[in-house]
């Protein structure tokens, strides 16, 4: 279904790009020759994709497929358990007009950034819960490379209620927050990610479960969801969007995210693949997905804690030797007796000393805006007033820094207008919820999931930065080889620029584990600590080829 840029995307590209108020507001002011060509490339997909819309009706599958809840949730019951504080809820919506045909909004450029992005961004609503009116925000970045044939990846940041755009900023996407001081008064600056995973695929970054980010619901019940039950949105979501994007059917399609993502990630594989067997429409052309320091939520993700801290050094032969005298096998977070709950008390308060996301970094010590901060806020934009989160300031040197530049730059009217927000719905974006909604964790154990999708051979890769204490590599190495016992391409070092970048294996049911060199813990539940790129090229070759579902191969 690849489109012909030299032709069908050339030829309507200036009519489009005249009557568009989305891409006039955020035209490129860069003279250079480099941005001009990239903006007549966006603007080329774009004007074909809108000219495709007017053409096509893109929910002519919506009658010949069955509700994708319906099928697959006698797989496991959604959360069901009445709201305990509606009054934490946010508001319903005060919205008066229907917005199910909102079409997408397209962009081409965002503030803060000089200069065009290098592929089309679009961004919209879907709507997954009729009854409630929930709806689900996403991002969707075209692939900078042949969107008409690069695979299709899903991405969900880990967290209950994180925000997808920590992912698209500091993670995979295109552009990143430049860590300057802020000074309340200018709109914090973008510049391009020249180690984006866009550069080999189109990703689809999405705001889940209702509650997160821009994703919203008119009624407060729509925000009583659990793992199941988002999991199951997050499948509808993907049938409908398909439906209106048939273009990207034919693309490789994958699923990927990190930390406590990593749990819904193989259920909702699992059942994308039972839509597939079931004739379910639109035809989803799955091939596999990955996951990051993933929680798995059996007792093994953290019980490596011991064994590696005292590898690195942060517990003593003594105490390590008296825990696993007098704990191991035995449940570290619930001690049976006297001396095991006296060492795990000695082990937290040693690991308490350490930056567990990254242990070669120093801990973030964060301060509260004082009113000085706030007053310049105020010179920024008064709708600042209506913020009442504000993130503490940390260090300008913190990892957690561009964390803090993000929350105004997100909740600033010409972002929230670029981004195409509606208005009344989420009056002040926050980049994690910390427990004030409701969440079921009904996903007891993720790797029965995983065992499942292995046996179907799907391509799966499981990665683990080697310096995070959060989740251990060692954890995660367990659990990946229990789900084969087949080796067809044994431990060895894979490369970037001539050294090793990290260690990797390949299993015999299509399922590859590897370590990345330097590299932190993606993400942090609750504190919600999203990891700063330690290695900026690994970022990107990682995924050395998506066609293979990010095979590593010497590079």
């Amino acid at each position: 279904m690849a489109k012909d840029e030299e032709g069908e995307h050339r030829t309507n590209s200036n009519s489009k790009l005249e009557t568009n108020p989305v891409i006039n507001a955020c035209a490129p002011t860069s003279n250079s020759q480099f941005l001009l060509v990239i903006q007549r490339k966006v603007a080329g997909r774009l004007a074909a994709r809108l000219t495709h819309e007017h053409t096509q009706d893109k929910c002519r599958h919506a009658g010949r497929r069955r509700s994708a809840s319906d099928i697959w949730r006698r797989s496991g019951s959604s959360s069901s358990s009445s709201l305990s504080s509606p009054a934490s809820l946010p508001p319903p919506p005060a919205m008066t007009t229907s917005t199910s045909n909102q079409k997408p909004t397209y962009i081409t450029s965002l503030p803060g950034l000089d200069g065009a992005l290098p592929s089309l961004l679009e961004t919209g609503y879907v709507t997954v819960d009729e009854e409630n009116g929930a709806e689900l925000f996403y991002y969707f970045v075209e692939s900078e490379g042949d969107p008409g044939r690069d695979p299709v990846l899903l991405w969900l940041t880990g967290g209950h209620r994180c925000s997808v755009l920590s992912g698209l900023v500091f993670e995979i996407g295109p552009v990143e927050l430049v860590r300057e001081p802020y000074d309340g008064i200018s709109l914090p600056r973008l510049r391009w990610n020249p180690n984006s995973w866009t550069k080999v695929a189109s990703i689809l970054f999405v705001d889940s479960p209702v509650g997160a980010g821009f994703s919203f619901s008119r009624d407060p019940n729509g925000y009583d969801v659990g793992d199941v039950s988002a999991s199951l949105q997050l499948i509808e979501f993907l049938y409908k969007w398909f439906s209106a994007h048939e273009d990207y059917l034919a693309n490789p399609f994958y699923l990927g995210g990190g930390s406590y993502a990593a749990k819904l990630v193989p259920f909702i594989t699992q059942k994308i693949s039972e839509g597939i067997e079931a004739g379910v429409r639109p035809i989803i052309n799955l091939k596999g997905y990955t996951v990051g320091n993933p929680l798995t939520g059996d007792s093994i993700d953290f019980d490596s804690r011991v064994p590696y801290c005292h590898g690195v050094g942060v517990i003593s032969d003594q105490l390590y030797k008296t825990i696993m005298d007098n704990c191991h096998g035995k449940g570290y977070s619930n001690p049976r007796t006297f001396i095991c709950a006296k060492a795990m008390s000695k082990f937290n308060e040693l690991f308490d000393e350490i930056s567990a996301p990254h242990i070669l970094h120093n801990k973030c010590i964060a301060v509260s805006p004082g009113p000085s901060d706030v007053s310049r806020r105020k010179i920024l934009n008064e709708e600042v007033d209506l913020l009442q989160n504000p993130p503490p300031r940390p260090p300008i040197e913190c990892i957690e820094y561009p964390h803090y530049l993000l929350y105004f730059w997100v909740n600033n009217n010409a972002t929230r207008e670029t981004l195409g927000i509606k208005k009344g719905t989420v009056n002040e974006w926050v980049r994690c919820h910390q427990g004030d909604l409701p969440y079921d964790e009904d996903i007891v154990n993720g790797i029965e999931y995983h065992r499942k999708v292995a046996s179907l051979n799907y391509r799966t890769l499981v990665y683990s930065g080697d310096h995070d204490a959060v989740l251990p590599f060692l954890s995660t190495q367990a659990w990946v080889r229990s789900l084969s016992d087949h080796i067809v391409d044994d431990w060895r070092a894979w490369h970037l620029d001539g050294q090793s970048a990290g260690f990797t294996m390949t299993y015999g049911n299509n399922v590859t584990f590897a370590t990345v060199k330097v590299k932190a813990h993606i993400f942090l539940f609750p504190l919600c600590i999203v990891y700063y790129r330690f290695q900026p090229k690994l970022a990107l070759y990682m995924p050395v080829s998506f066609r293979e579902i990010l095979q590593i191969k010497d590079v």
